[in-house]
């Protein structure tokens, strides 16, 4: 049998139902029903990885050599290209009048708030958001930004420095149903930048788990429902929004935040957990701009990497 003959005859059936599938999967997440065990938020939550199975599946047809699987595959490819490829693409240009932001959960358990703090502030940034902080640590934090970034507001367990004057703080209630003990992990600000005003929302959305019966993630979904509220009366047109959100921009519980809000053009930077990641759920989003970069930093103290986004206003 010829070689072309080896590689047209019928085989890798399974192999190309196995790249429709995942094709559909990446083009139609959201009609994968959430109903049971939040399954659509948890395909969501790890959509990228959807690309690993096509490089699987690549390998597999090659060695099986058969030209349907190949030609199956191009449909997962496109479909992933049009949903991540652009992240991957080099970062525009930083222009004069861009905010700079680094956004961190630095962690309870961070045993060097001091040398975290300093390592944030080596980007350079206009504002810091941190969350997860704790009366042990907070003074370690705010000593060594002091000298760069002299503004702060810091309300229950989440924080933001700047260089630039703050007015106008308050705490935002994004707290679920069902919690009864002290909560406080939002905070709004206006920073008067040079480019005028931009209201800061900083949050630290609850956690979610993964068991036996699925995404458990009520609380988290609820508030980040209580955080689109917030987001939707906001008077300024210029918005940031920091934080740890404990879930990605392409999972459904928060579209309350990505209908209204710009995520990032650029950059795919998966942040949890630091020692291997595999989801950004710490994000920066704007309103009356553009997120085009974003990026990790090295790993500090904390279960999280840093990241960091340069917005360009409109």
């Amino acid at each position: 049998m010829t070689d072309w003959a080896a590689w047209t005859r019928g085989r890798g059936r399974v192999l190309a139902g196995v790249a429709v599938v995942t094709a559909l999967l990446l083009s139609f997440h959201g009609s994968v029903p959430n109903g049971v065990g939040g399954l659509g938020s948890l395909l969501e939550s790890f959509l990228p990885w959807l690309g690993v199975v096509v490089v699987v599946l690549l390998v597999l047809a090659l060695v099986r050599r058969s030209a349907l699987a190949l030609l199956a595959l191009l449909l997962p490819v496109a479909a992933w290209t049009h949903l991540f490829g652009a992240l991957l693409l080099p970062a525009p240009e930083p222009g004069p009048g861009d905010l700079v932001v680094v956004q961190h959960n630095v962690s309870d358990e961070n045993t060097d708030p001091e040398g975290t703090a300093r390592a944030l502030a080596r980007a350079e940034p206009d504002l810091v958001a941190l969350e997860e902080l704790v009366p042990p640590a907070l003074d370690g934090y705010a000593k060594a930004l002091a000298p760069d970034y002299p503004h702060r507001v810091v309300r229950g367990t989440v924080g933001l420095w700047s260089k630039y004057p703050l007015t106008g703080s308050r705490p935002l209630d994004i707290k679920p149903r069902g919690i009864e003990e002290e909560w406080e992990r939002g905070l709004r600000a206006v920073a008067h930048t040079p480019r005028g005003a931009v209201a800061v929302l900083v949050a630290h959305l609850p956690s979610v788990r993964v068991g036996p019966s699925g995404l458990a993630s009520s609380r988290r979904d609820e508030s980040a429902r209580l955080l689109g509220d917030a987001l939707a009366g906001e008077e300024l047109r210029r918005v940031v929004l920091l934080g740890d959100l404990n879930g990605t921009v392409d999972d459904r519980a928060l579209a309350p935040l990505t209908d209204s809000l710009n995520v990032a053009e650029r950059g795919l930077a998966l942040s949890f957990p630091a020692g291997f990641p595999l989801a950004r759920i710490d994000q920066v989003m704007a309103r009356g701009g553009t997120v085009g970069a974003l990026r990790t930093l090295p790993a500090t103290g904390s279960d999280h990497l840093p990241v960091v986004a340069r917005v360009i206003w409109d």
